[in-house]
């Protein structure tokens, strides 16, 4: 399983983070989604080297679409169902502000797209 964040104004071109299993693709994508909710372009303290880079938002739409999406517990049963269908999991807020799209996605991958 692999996951990544996107945005629409600054790609983020980094090898995808590879996870083990599905729980954990969301368990990532979650705590992607309220770190940058939360964090709002501001460095955070409990990052790691797999982390998506913080975002300026201008608007509060997009923080709270992450942090709704993130705490929504119909959302997340959605989004697991998803994932163990072995579909690509894949989710975008936008701030209309400045035309900002921002994407998380989680998707299945071969042991032969591995590292």
């Amino acid at each position: 399983m692999a996951a990544r964040g996107t945005s629409t104004h600054k790609i983020d071109d980094r090898k995808p983070h590879r996870l083990r299993n599905r729980r954990l693709v969301l368990l990532w994508l979650r705590r992607q989604a309220l770190r940058l909710a939360d964090g709002h372009g501001s460095a955070v303290r409990d990052a790691s080297p797999g982390d998506v880079r913080p975002v300026l938002f201008h608007s509060s739409d997009a923080p709270e679409g992450l942090r709704f999406w993130a705490t929504d517990h119909h959302r997340q049963d959605d989004a697991i169902r998803t994932l163990e269908a072995g579909s690509p999991l894949q989710f975008t807020v936008l701030d209309p502000a400045v035309g900002l799209g921002l994407t998380l996605a989680g998707w299945h991958t071969s042991p032969a797209d591995g590292p």
